[in-house]
């Protein structure tokens, strides 16, 4: 009976250290977990910030463009309020789920606005081409006329680079996962061999429609790119590590790319780009063990 006993207690003890274990590993588990979230949401929130800074530029080029009073004053009251919306942000904690959601839909309030502006002030200046057409049966306004219509021409010209911008797709939400031969994330970069590049495209009903070649380049800690081919990109050929031909229809679009590893890849800090229509439309560094 007494052995009975001993043997039942040592069961027990075995039983809860096995617990104790289990508890220390999952603990540990949740840590990192928690970690990695949080390094995520850093990122989202430098993006974030990145934006509502370009945007507020894009104000202040418009204001220099045009010469209607009541558009200026609403694009600076427009441009405040992105400028306080930066500061907000600035002062957020990227750990504030609730505030991050909630500027990120003011953000993108902000980018309508201000394509509804550049819209807006385009149509005032058709407006304003055909009065001076219908001017020109006055041979003593013709001259006026003709400085205003290059005026108008050069305002337009500048519009049509505004327009241009805000039609220009932008690649968010920028992930880069090293995989190991199961196809998990890999602890060092000595186990990945597998290179797993996501980016979302982001919503613009500005842009036209239609399917979309969107290049990724990988560049190593030494400066070297990861080549599959060349691209062009601003009169020169640029290499690229993965492209994806998908159609884009102006809404949120999700994509995901691979790069097989067959070389040697060192720790350290790896730049990802990603391109389209012969514009860099994003960008972002990761740190690898």
């Amino acid at each position: 009976m007494r052995k009975l006993f001993i043997v039942l207690a040592i069961l027990l003890i075995l039983a809860l250290a096995g617990v104790v274990v289990w508890l220390v590993m999952a603990n540990r588990g949740l840590e990192q977990e928690k970690q990695e979230m949080q390094e995520l949401a850093e990122l989202d929130k430098q993006e974030m910030e990145n934006e509502y800074e370009r945007f507020t530029l894009q104000y202040s080029e418009m204001m220099t463009q045009i010469n209607n009073d009541s558009i200026i004053e609403q694009l600076t009251q427009e441009q405040l309020r992105t400028q306080q919306l930066l500061e907000e942000l600035k002062r957020v904690k990227a750990s504030d789920a609730r505030e991050i959601a909630r500027l990120k839909k003011e953000l993108a309030t902000v980018r309508e606005v201000l394509r509804s502006f550049i819209r807006q002030v385009d149509s005032l200046n058709q407006v304003n081409q055909a009065l001076v057409a219908e001017n020109t049966q006055v041979k003593d306004e013709l001259a006026q006329s003709n400085r205003v219509n290059q005026g108008l021409q050069s305002e337009r010209q500048s519009l049509k680079e505004q327009v241009a911008i805000a039609a220009q797709l932008d690649a968010t939400g920028i992930t880069m996962t090293a995989l190991n031969k199961r196809n998990k994330a890999a602890k060092k970069m000595k186990d990945c061999t597998t290179l797993q590049v996501g980016f979302t495209i982001a919503r613009n009903v500005t842009a036209a429609n239609g399917n979309r070649t969107f290049y990724v380049r990988i560049q190593t800690p030494t400066g070297q790119v990861l080549q599959a081919g060349t691209f062009p990109y601003e009169n020169r050929q640029l290499e690229y590590s993965m492209k994806k031909v998908a159609e884009y229809t102006g809404e949120e679009l999700t994509l995901q790319t691979y790069w097989q590893v067959n070389e040697y890849l060192e720790a350290g800090e790896y730049r990802v780009s990603i391109f389209a229509d012969g514009n860099m439309i994003g960008t972002k560094t990761f740190t690898f063990q």
